[in-house]
């Protein structure tokens, strides 16, 4: 197994962050973002966006963090990580959906705008964090995860842009129950860290 990677990528994270998680092993090949290496031609086969991560499971190339989450769960991780039953995966899937929009575009944003200084409105991006933190307190504030009361891939999914958080000048001291969270995931064995976290 080979992973496509870059280090202080939230969503190459993920993967990481997964396989961990399930006791697996992939070689990690760094994708070079600064240098454009994503642009090339041997990484565009993989991943026609140009984007990390790829993972290469034996031949079966899969790209964008979602589907290698989707796609380690249901192959190495059963039911617990993501359940088959309609209305289960519909409520692990629904934080998947937050994970896609208010995390990534808003968290994550505001984290590229300033870590890595690439264009956007700070501003959007901080005020669409907020409301998807907001959510994220009210659910948490009387549950422990995220989605049927157990550690999934909804929480894995949502992990890395909640708390990388600070680096997009977002504090979480006003979302105790999240910031309880943050704490619940790093204490899962297997959990591995990124710089930043």
């Amino acid at each position: 197994m080979k992973l496509y990677d870059l280090e202080l990528s939230g969503n190459a994270y993920r993967v990481r962050l997964m396989l961990s998680l399930l006791g697996l092993k992939a070689e990690l090949q760094t994708v070079n973002l600064m240098q454009g290496e994503q642009r090339q031609e041997w990484f565009l086969k993989l991943n026609p966006r140009g984007q990390v991560p790829v993972l290469d499971d034996d031949g079966t190339v899969i790209w964008d963090s979602l589907a290698i989450l989707v796609y380690l769960a249901r192959k190495y991780g059963g039911e617990r990580w993501l359940p088959s039953e309609a209305k289960d995966l519909a409520e692990v899937m629904q934080w998947l959906a937050l994970m896609e929009n208010e995390t990534l575009y808003g968290l994550g944003k505001a984290r590229v705008i300033l870590k890595f200084k690439l264009p956007g409105s700070l501003e959007e991006a901080q005020t669409l964090g907020r409301r998807g933190l907001n959510v994220l307190e009210a659910r948490l504030a009387g549950h422990d995860w995220l989605a049927l009361d157990r550690f999934t891939i909804a929480d894995v999914g949502c992990f890395p842009y909640v708390a990388l958080a600070q680096e997009g000048d977002i504090s979480l001291d006003p979302y105790p129950a999240v910031r309880k969270w943050v704490d619940r995931v790093k204490q899962q064995p297997g959990f591995v860290s990124m710089p930043g976290i």
